[in-house]
C-alpha cells in the first residue's frame, strides 16, 4: 500500500444556502449535482428560507460540489453560501430531498 491521498479520504461538508432557494427546484438540482459527484448526504428546507446541503465524499468531489452552489447556474438566485467542513461522519445512503 502506497501513501494515503488526503484527496481520498471522505470529508463532510455542510453548506447553508441563502438567497431564494426554496420553491424553485433547488434542493432537485442540487441533488442531481450530488449524485453525478457521487456524494452522498442530503438537502432540506430551513424555515428561515435557507437550504441546508449536507454532502460527504472526496475532499475534491465536495468542493466542486460546493463550487457548483455557487455558480449561480442552479434555479432560484443563491446570494450567499456559507461552509463548515469537518471529517465524514457516514451513515449517508444516496442523497435525499428532505
Amino acid at each position: 500500500m502506497g501513501p494515503v491521498n488526503e484527496q481520498d479520504i471522505p470529508v463532510r461538508l455542510a453548506a447553508w444556502v441563502h438567497g431564494q432557494v426554496q420553491g424553485v427546484g433547488f434542493r432537485w438540482w442540487t441533488r442531481s449535482r450530488a449524485l453525478e459527484l457521487g456524494l452522498v448526504g442530503f438537502a432540506r428546507n430551513l424555515p428561515d428560507g435557507r437550504v441546508e446541503v449536507v454532502a460527504e465524499g472526496p475532499r475534491d468531489h465536495c468542493a466542486r460540489f460546493l463550487t457548483a452552489l455557487r455558480s449561480q447556474t442552479s434555479p432560484g438566485r443563491v446570494d450567499r453560501v456559507v461552509e463548515s467542513w469537518a471529517a465524514a461522519k457516514g451513515g449517508f445512503t444516496g442523497f435525499a430531498e428532505r
